[in-house]
């Protein structure tokens, strides 16, 4: 039992250890009580009593059985709570309430269908692909995320980023294989492609390696790839939710992932300028991307094509007033303006009656056919050339859509289950590709359009779907005559929110450094590297900056707040009362194997004393005394004078405290080495008679102290070393001659 005594000016500290078979209490069934504790002298103190618990050995093996059984039971009630579970569905659609929610649904639905289309065409150019299969991308992720999401409110389908990503890894394995990236050159058809064409310009590859077993152009090369890497994905997104593998995501700052989408963003930008301008430039791979792009848009400047860019300049001032005007009315205005499908609408029938593609030959989106291909199941051989790009495929989009399904969850007061989050983005990618589509992940973009345009529940997600359905079955060849600067200037003004990341670097030194640190770099490196190695470099500096903050914490000196049972930082303060004869020193992490060092440093520095040289100090100067009584000696002998004329007395060096007393309110944890550390420390400054005491441990600092022998046999002076707070630590070493005030405790 811990006797807890608090009276107007003290707290209790330990004074008594008591233990023993004729102590008896009553206590709850399978569990022991074990009893440590501590008196106050103060004899108007109220007391109260503080039980440890200790609870009984769990037997792991029974438990593991449990739960197998548990697991492996198949009775008919688990089996619906787990069709239940895996489709959330089935548990709300029987209680949507048409009154209530159909209208705001179907709004939603419509306004989120009609920016789908243009996006969805626009960040195919990202993902290296066919408007097509940026369509049908974005009809089956609505589609099962309405099955199997958990959130009311999440947009999921086409993302900008994913789009990179993949279009990175396509590209690439085009050039592998020997394909020219020109986006004009003629798509490459073979007899068994959904849609022959009659071009002679063929490049065609022998796929017959890659398990494909048939001649592949290079857009069926293209979506071979996609395909390969948004189902593996998904696997893996699978693999995390079977073993609950999800908290990887909390490794993922706010800092790295804004970082991370920002320097994307200057990726994508980059990517979109050539478009912009009419130019034909080969598109760079690997590290340095940003930079040979870049440097062969200047070069190639001068072929730009003048009706791409005065297209260009028009559709961005368009965009971007629309834009601004929809974010300052965005209160009195009831949907979004749809500024993007109006610009692809009127720009589309401007270079088809215009001709632009013929007289002025800017590039335009070309044929996207109507219908749906055959599914085909994903080359699992083309799966071991890009295994390891889906790894950061899989976490990036999982990443995103739960920090989007728990911020909005959140908002509107609802909950989700963030491994059921995983199932279906996981599923999302899988299933669709084996109907030609690439990964997703959910949009924050859109997500707030279907918030602001009355979104109650994802049957808004059919909605979306069924307008994009409308498209793929008899719009789509409407959009020929696109130009490719039009969707290129749509993806650039998408950018905007990730641009203006910039303007914010200021406030976020000012709130944070090394956040900003990390920031700074996780976007240089996505930029300037390539977004795989940006989003490693990002993880690996913000796991640095936590050990860094850890391994060379703030510590200091403490003081007493006049009048009050309370210490603190005696530099940052004032007026504070500092405690005679008593250090009170605080670190401000865990103490652990890789800052013990610096604790020990900090520890001597800010009491201004190294045991281990005070102690050669004394032992030096002990020697000397020795060797100067011994010449006393001889003189005695030899002079006759006597010891007690001629005694020369060494006098030690007085230290100006007696006691140190280490706050351990921020130790989470203590490890082997953190033990040893301070044990010590307890030895030095013992051989000093310096007394070392500890105050605020956490039970599990207390359990590992003692598992450590840090205290004596059988704990038995653990009531003298171990306090509950630093008043009470302060207050046993309370006497006459070293407190003022006549030994009053302020």
């Amino acid at each position: 039992a811990i006797i807890w005594a608090q009276g107007p000016h003290n707290i209790g500290s330990f004074d008594e250890l008591f233990c023993g078979s004729d102590q008896h209490h009553p206590f709850p069934p399978k569990m022991e009580r074990q009893i440590e504790a501590i008196k106050i002298d103060d004899s108007s103190a109220s007391a109260f009593q503080m039980e440890r618990k200790v609870h009984t050995k769990i037997n792991r093996k029974e438990i593991i059985q449990a739960k197998l059984r548990k697991s492996c039971s198949c009775t008919t009630q688990r089996l619906k709570n787990t069709v239940l579970d895996f489709f959330p569905v089935l548990r709300w659609l029987p209680k949507y309430s048409y009154k209530e929610y159909i209208w705001g649904d179907i709004m939603s639905g419509l306004v989120i269908g009609i920016i789908l289309v243009p996006q969805a065409i626009a960040y195919s150019l990202l993902a290296g692909l066919k408007p097509i299969y940026s369509l049908y991308t974005s009809f089956f992720a609505n589609i099962i995320y309405f099955l199997m999401g958990t959130s009311r409110h999440v947009s999921v389908g086409i993302f900008s980023l994913i789009s990179l990503m993949v279009g990175q890894v396509v590209d690439r394995e085009l050039l592998l294989a020997g394909f020219d990236l020109n986006d004009d050159a003629p798509p490459a058809f073979s007899d068994s492609s959904p849609w022959k064409r009659n071009d002679s310009n063929i490049t065609a590859f022998n796929l017959t390696f890659a398990g494909l077993n048939a001649e592949c152009g290079k857009e069926c090369y293209a979506i071979g790839i996609a395909t390969a890497l948004t189902f593996l994905a998904g696997v893996y997104q699978i693999l995390m939710g079977i073993f609950r593998l999800g908290f990887v995501s909390v490794y993922l700052s706010e800092s790295m992932l804004d970082g991370f989408a920002t320097g994307a963003s200057l990726t994508i930008l980059t990517a979109q300028v050539k478009y912009l301008i009419g130019i034909k430039i080969p598109r760079s791979q690997g590290l340095g991307m940003l930079v040979m792009t870049w440097f062969n848009i200047f070069r190639n400047i001068a072929q730009a094509n003048l009706c791409d860019v005065i297209t260009s300049t028009i559709c961005i001032v368009v965009l971007v007033a629309a834009k601004e005007v929809g974010d300052r009315y965005k209160h009195k205005l009831k949907f979004p303006l749809p500024t993007e499908l109006v610009i692809i609408v009127v720009a589309t029938l401007v270079s088809h009656y215009g001709k632009l593609n013929e007289v002025y030959g800017t590039s335009v989106s070309g044929a996207i056919p109507t219908g749906f291909i055959p599914p085909q199941v994903p080359s699992f051989n083309l799966m071991f050339r890009v295994a390891v790009d889906a790894v950061p495929l899989a976490i990036v989009s999982f990443a995103f859509t739960v920090s989007l399904s728990e911020m909005f969850a959140k908002k509107y007061a609802y909950t989700i289950r963030a491994n059921q989050e995983m199932f279906a983005i996981a599923f999302c990618n899988i299933i669709p590709s084996f109907f030609h589509s690439f990964a997703t992940s959910a949009a924050l973009a859109k997500t707030l359009v279907k918030t602001s345009t009355g979104c109650e529940t994802q049957v808004s997600s059919v909605v979306s779907a069924m307008v994009v359905l409308l498209v793929l079955l008899f719009l789509a060849p409407l959009f020929y005559s696109l130009q490719k600067c039009v969707l290129a200037c749509i993806i650039i003004v998408s950018l905007r929110g990730a641009l203006r990341k910039f303007k914010d670097v200021p406030q976020r030194y000012y709130l944070n450094k090394v956040d900003t640190v990390v920031w700074c770099v996780t976007m240089l490196s996505s930029a300037l590297i390539s977004t795989e190695v940006g989003l490693l470099v990002g993880v690996a500096v913000s796991m640095l900056s936590i050990i860094g903050r850890t391994q060379r914490p703030h510590t200091s000196l403490l003081s007493q707040i006049p009048s009050t049972v309370f210490y603190e930082n005696d530099q940052e303060y004032e007026n504070l009362s500092p405690v005679p004869k008593v250090k009170i020193f605080r670190f401000e992490a865990p103490l652990y194997y890789a800052n013990k060092d610096f604790f020990v440093k900090s520890l001597y520095k800010m009491t201004g004393l190294d045991p281990t040289l005070e102690a050669a100090r004394r032992k030096k100067q002990d020697k000397r005394e020795k060797e100067h009584l011994q010449k006393e000696n001889q003189a005695t002998n030899v002079n006759g004078f006597s010891q007690a004329d001629t005694t020369l007395h060494l006098v030690p060096k007085q230290l100006d405290f007696q006691t140190i007393i280490i706050d351990c309110s921020s130790f989470s944890f203590l490890d082997i080495p953190g033990v040893n550390t301070l044990k010590e420390i307890l030895k030095d400054y013992g051989a000093l008679n310096i007394t070392i005491l500890l105050a605020c441990c956490t039970p599990s600092v207390i359990d590992s102290l003692k598992r450590g022998g840090y205290f004596e046999k059988d704990d038995r002076n653990m009531h003298e070393m171990l306090f509950h707070s630093i008043h009470s630590a302060v207050h046993s070493l309370v006497c006459e001659d070293c407190l003022p005030n006549g030994g009053v405790l302020l």
